[in-house]
């Protein structure tokens, strides 16, 4: 039997102070150019070193990037689901994480999700990429997307 560790309900603000480390800059980049797998890969490697609550920040990050991969190959479930799990992950965080705007990203990752269920498994190719959310990351005072 497996056992899995139970998620906090919220994360405490203090868990998410400080600066990006240089890895999720880089996942964070990867993500926003669409290179979701690539994302993945940098993120679970965050995710895995992490022992402490910041983990959901990378997972979050992950699972939405792994939904919109499976969105781009077509494979409705697997985008619904990751989307959702990904959404899960990011409303226990609070609206700025180590940086990130937690907030926008789950505001765009619900809205990509919605138009995948609206659009249902046969039609997915109406998807408009627009909608796919881009992390804006805030360094001191100023708000940019890293690309």
């Amino acid at each position: 039997m497996e056992v899995r560790k139970r998620l906090p309900d919220r994360v405490a603000p203090a868990c998410c102070a400080g600066p990006p480390p240089a890895g999720l800059r880089r996942g964070i980049e990867e993500f926003n150019r669409g290179r979701y797998f690539e994302a993945h890969e940098t993120l679970e490697a965050l995710w895995i070193a992490e022992p402490g609550d910041r983990r959901l920040l990378y997972q979050g990050i992950l699972q939405v990037g792994v939904g919109l991969y499976h969105l781009r190959r077509r494979n409705y479930r697997g985008a619904v689901n990751l989307l959702a799990y990904g959404l899960d992950k990011l409303g226990r965080l609070p609206a700025r994480c180590l940086g990130v705007d937690v907030a926008a990203l789950s505001a765009g990752a619900a809205a990509c999700r919605q138009a995948v269920l609206a659009l249902g498994p046969a039609r997915l190719d109406g998807f408009d990429w627009r909608l796919a959310p881009i992390i804006v990351l805030y360094e001191s005072s100023e708000a940019r997307s890293v690309h």
